[in-house]
């Protein structure tokens, strides 16, 4: 194992929270948010780029200055977003502000959000190995920031392989990590998102599931990781099936949802941040106290 491959999987952790609820949080409840979790113990903490997002490299670095020792990982740094010189020098120069504790997650995004900037969606591979070929041009005065792919298919986690340090995934069930370790190799970090709903009993958790998936299900990237994991059209059609739900997501007690993040570390993954889901969509408050209830549990894994 390389030292760069060494050194981002002590920087992660085992396990981090992920979350979108900064989106329209104050300046200042997100900097007590970001200390809150990390006072809970979790290693690492990923951010989002999406439609609604402040831009990343903003949010990072005011989250980098609200911790101490958390790790901050975009999850991901959209690139229709921004130029790629311009994300390698701002991401590099948060690297060595905050001493190393950032980790760069790059993706392509979706369909929606690039068309929006006025890109053609097509050739998502093609366009990520462009941008990193810029990217990896630049003449800097600091180190690259250590850099991870958001992947689901295999072409993305062979370049994830090649070009990062390793990948990042989403809403994906364990066979899909166990399919993923044996693409990447065993060097290259795998970090696992998992949508997780304390408390939840089976009844709530398949409806704040289903609400949850339609979204994503509407999407072709990840309707179609779902059908070459062997899921059929009844089960991504809609809002998921309920076989699709229970693949996807962990709900119920904290040690329930451990097993869960543990049956992920036992198929590959390095590292899971997990993602509370539900009726509290959004509710920074919520969320937060969700964090706390399993962390214990979570941390023990």
């Amino acid at each position: 194992m390389s030292v760069e491959h060494a050194a981002l999987r002590e920087a992660l952790g085992r396990v981090g929270a992920w979350t979108f609820t900064f989106d329209d949080r104050p300046a200042d409840r997100i900097a007590a948010d970001v200390a809150a979790i990390e006072a809970m113990g979790y290693r690492a903490l990923w951010l989002p780029e999406g439609g609604g997002s402040n831009d990343i490299l903003a949010n990072l670095g005011w989250s980098l200055g609200a911790s101490r020792r958390l790790t901050l990982a975009s999850g991901i740094a959209n690139i229709t977003a921004r130029e790629p010189d311009v994300l390698a020098r701002g991401a590099a120069f948060l690297a060595e502000a905050y001493h190393d504790r950032l980790v760069l997650g790059i993706g392509v995004g979706h369909s929606y959000s690039t068309v929006r900037r006025g890109i053609d969606w097509d050739r998502p591979l093609g366009r990520m190995r462009a941008y990193l070929d810029v990217m990896d041009a630049q003449e800097m005065s600091r180190p690259a920031a250590p850099r991870m792919l958001a992947a689901l298919g295999d072409g993305m986690l062979r370049l994830a392989a090649s070009r990062a340090l390793g990948a990042h995934s989403y809403f994906v069930p364990v066979a899909h990590t166990a399919h993923a370790r044996s693409v990447l190799g065993a060097e290259p970090v795998l970090a696992v998102e998992v949508g997780v709903m304390p408390g939840a009993d089976e009844a709530t958790a398949r409806a704040w599931g289903h609400d949850w998936a339609a979204g994503y299900l509407d999407l072709p990237n990840y309707a179609n990781n779902w059908r070459r994991l062997g899921f059929d059209e009844d089960d991504v059609a809609g809002s998921g099936s309920d076989r699709l739900l229970d693949a996807a997501f962990a709900w119920g007690s904290p040690d329930t949802i451990a097993a869960r993040v543990r049956e992920h570390l036992d198929a590959g993954a390095d590292h899971v941040c997990v993602q509370v889901i539900g009726a509290s969509d959004g509710d920074a408050e919520t969320d937060l106290a969700r964090l706390g209830e399993i962390a214990p549990a979570l941390l023990s894994v």
